[in-house]
């Protein structure tokens, strides 16, 4: 009898926040990369970050994670990176320097400039290579520093924290991981209470910061702060992480989802660039 068809499933969440700084933010070449950066747009610098060294460099935040979440003996195939904060160390590749931190040696490399999108991007692209036959272990990492070194033309939401989630996905029999991008969605709190109420009742909703409206409240009645006691209620995440945030909960939420045989959907929109992402956990 052929072997029935196989999944990535997030089988492992750890997230971790960390005060300090790394010594890469004082060095030159920052200045010089984001002055690169931001002089075709007129954007003034941070002195004030750029001379006191504020930031960490996400190869530092990451390898203690990894090395906590991978076993020496489990080998991962594939590494992914994604973030939004720049990291502070622009001339080397943290994703590359990360796979060292994770046994086997996996590929590697980085999602960005998606905003809160890049995570959801990130899973996506995992689960793409594993249906490819070549990736039986992957290992997400999301990380933010807290600090921006210009002055962005609009505002932004900065976390609070320097913060890194590790996410572990496995190959596993059944249906993997599904993840969903869209532009342009006219309701987004109603098109994720949609594909919640095709889920079942007993499906787990947790909303990304990016729908609450503009003085907090929620967007279309689709969303409640703290657990809900409704078929559908979802759980919204604060907004102190505003990329970490959302997976911070599901490191919380999933050892005792997975205990229950609970599915749960994960929601996050960008507002800044009008895409709306969701991934069901089977």
């Amino acid at each position: 009898m052929a072997p029935g068809p196989t999944g990535l499933r997030i089988t492992r969440a750890l997230a971790r926040s960390f005060d300090g700084r790394s010594e890469t933010s004082l060095d030159p070449d920052l200045r010089v990369f984001v002055s690169d950066l931001v002089r075709p747009y007129g954007l003034p610098l941070r002195e004030d970050l750029l001379g006191a060294g504020v930031g960490h460099s996400y190869e530092e935040l990451a390898a203690g994670p990894l090395r906590e979440a991978l076993a020496e003996d489990e080998p991962a195939d594939l590494l992914i990176l994604a973030f939004d904060t720049p990291d502070v160390r622009p001339g080397a590749p943290s994703s590359l320097a990360l796979s060292r931190s994770v046994p086997g040696g996996p590929l590697a490399f980085a999602v960005c400039d998606q905003g809160g999108a890049a995570a959801f991007t990130a899973l996506r692209l995992a689960a793409g290579h594993q249906r490819t036959g070549a990736c039986r272990r992957a290992v997400v990492v999301l990380a933010e520093q807290s600090a921006l070194h210009y002055e962005p033309p609009a505002p932004v939401p900065l976390p609070e924290r320097h913060a890194v989630v590790v996410l572990v996905c496995e190959e596993a029999p059944g249906e993997g991981l599904a993840v969903r991008q869209t532009r342009g969605v006219a309701a987004p709190a109603e098109t994720v209470r949609a594909e919640a109420e095709q889920l079942g009742p007993g499906v787990a909703l947790l909303l990304g910061p990016g729908f609450g409206g503009p003085s907090g409240s929620s967007s279309g009645g689709s969303s409640s702060s703290g657990s809900s006691s409704g078929s559908f209620g979802a759980e919204e995440t604060p907004s102190a992480q505003p990329f970490t945030g959302l997976w911070a909960e599901l490191a919380e939420h999933l050892p005792q989802w997975r205990a229950e045989g609970r599915p749960a959907l994960l929601a996050g929109y960008d507002r800044r660039l009008d895409v709306l992402s969701t991934l069901v956990l089977p």
